[in-house]
């Protein structure tokens, strides 16, 4: 990843939105290009924490897994996102798995740079507080989803995040079948859901298997529970 790489995948890091200046520098000069073929483990839960990773290229899943061997996705970092972010900054173990599901490309903050740079640099700190209240923010609408939505609420409230702003285009991130895992639903719950979304003419099939949103406010309705799903 060249210098100009690292610096677009800062600049388009939801996390690190607000720092700029001197502490976007620092941060900068301390990146380590980190590359992972699809299927590689870049971490297991409980492992101490590398630092802090920001996501180039590809597509990152983060996971636990259940006694019984059942794996829970908790979300799917793409270009722009990051993960280990709670851990490195905290200073905890890794709480979950980390897995490259494509050939992806990342930035790491090594955890002794980086947590020097926070002892050192004030600024960064405070810059660092808006983007980690937004982060909490999406895992607190994240559990509303799987507490008080029906399967259909889910995944409409997905489909509106996801989607571009201007086109209203969904691109999926990843595996149908990992997003529903994210969403706590099965892949058969999953599809037949986005199926009946198809029919009802709230969703259109584009090419290569993505999704255009036809009505955003029927879709907005459904994400509330105030329009079902037929």
């Amino acid at each position: 990843m060249t210098s100009i790489q690292a610096e677009a995948t800062f600049q388009s890091c939801a996390l690190f939105a607000r720092v700029t200046g001197p502490s976007r520098l620092i941060l900068l000069k301390m990146a380590t290009p980190q590359r992972f073929v699809s299927g590689e483990l870049i971490f297991r839960q409980g492992d101490p924490c590398p630092g802090l990773f920001l996501v180039g290229t590809g597509l990152i899943r983060i996971f636990m897994l259940a006694p019984t061997g059942k794996q829970q996705i908790l979300h799917q970092a793409t270009p722009g996102g990051t993960f280990a972010e709670v851990a490195a900054i905290g200073q905890f173990a890794c709480p979950a798995f980390a897995e490259a599901a494509i050939d992806s490309e990342c930035l790491l903050l090594p955890n002794d740079q980086f947590q020097r740079a926070l002892q050192e640099d004030h600024s960064l700190c405070l810059q660092l507080l808006g983007g980690l209240a937004g982060r909490v923010h999406r895992f607190v609408e994240l559990l509303e989803d799987m507490t008080l939505r029906d399967a259909a609420g889910r995944v409409a409230r997905f489909l509106l995040n996801a989607a571009d702003t201007d086109s209203d285009r969904v691109l999926w991130p990843g595996l149908k079948k990992d997003l529903a895992n994210q969403l706590n639903l099965t892949s058969e719950t999953f599809s037949r859901t986005l199926r009946r979304l198809h029919d009802a003419g709230i969703v259109i099939s584009t090419p290569g298997q993505d999704l255009q949103i036809a009505s955003r406010e029927r879709l907005k309705q459904i994400s509330d529970g105030l329009f079902p799903l037929l």
